[in-house]
């Protein structure tokens, strides 16, 4: 308890940040639903300088948890097709490379600092952070681990910036085809958004990317913690 009490105290905003990162996408995406659904005529025929505004729009709001990625993703799928994806994978890069940048600044190493307190803690991390390939794919594949809470995480914890980018790109890659060619096979935007898991192929890979997120990341956490537990063992002598 006094662990917890004294976490809360000195990364208080930290904390209160990381669970707004959860809380208002459902906000903005909501509320985006309902601007697009009464003014659909926004996003056709854009001009490529709207087209890059847009993609930049996007990314703007995916890094401050603004808009849910998988609305953005099924949104454009829908409005612009195939011809968009590569302007959705830049907003991608551009939102976590600014969702990085803003989580640095924001946390400013007081959670690190504070878990240095704690060795096994941070000697968990650290076996983490020479694991982080795995750990942001891993992250990155869940479509249920919302995209700006898992990028403050990540950023606060220290892997490095060029390591985390690529790997944030290459693992939101699966699940952002997948919703995206839902986009662009819906008939109904609308109704998609509000259940984005309908059908039985989609419950389908839904469920296949939760597990395997979700056991690939107990996998490489317990590699972390029989490492360091390994390393701190005390040694027999013959």
């Amino acid at each position: 308890m006094a662990f917890l009490r004294e976490l809360f105290q000195k990364n208080f905003s930290t904390l209160l940040t990381m669970a707004l990162l959860v809380l208002v996408p459902l906000v903005g995406s909501s509320s985006l639903v309902l601007v697009l659904a009464r003014h659909q005529e926004l996003l056709h025929h854009l001009t490529p300088l709207q087209l890059v505004l847009y993609f930049a729009l996007m990314g703007l709001t995916m890094a401050v948890a603004l808009t849910n990625s998988t609305f953005v993703v099924i949104v454009t799928g829908y409005f612009l097709g195939w011809a968009g994806l590569p302007g959705m994978v830049a907003s991608y890069a551009l939102a976590a490379a600014l969702g990085y940048e803003l989580a640095r600044r924001l946390d400013q190493d007081k959670l690190r600092s504070f878990l240095h307190r704690f060795p096994k803690a941070d000697a968990v991390l650290a076996e983490l952070h020479n694991q982080s390939w795995q750990l942001i794919l891993l992250t990155r594949l869940s479509p249920v681990l919302p995209f700006a809470l898992m990028t403050f995480v990540l950023a606060i914890v220290g892997v490095p910036r060029g390591r985390f980018l690529a790997a944030s790109v290459l693992g939101m890659l699966p699940r952002s085809l997948f919703f995206y060619w839902l986009g662009t096979k819906a008939s109904d935007v609308w109704a998609l958004l509000n259940n984005p898991d309908e059908g039985t192929l989609s419950k389908l890979v839904l469920l296949a990317l939760v597990v395997a997120s979700l056991l690939g990341l107990y996998l490489v956490f317990n590699r972390a913690l029989q490492q360091v537990l390994r390393r701190n063992a005390p040694t027999s002598k013959n």
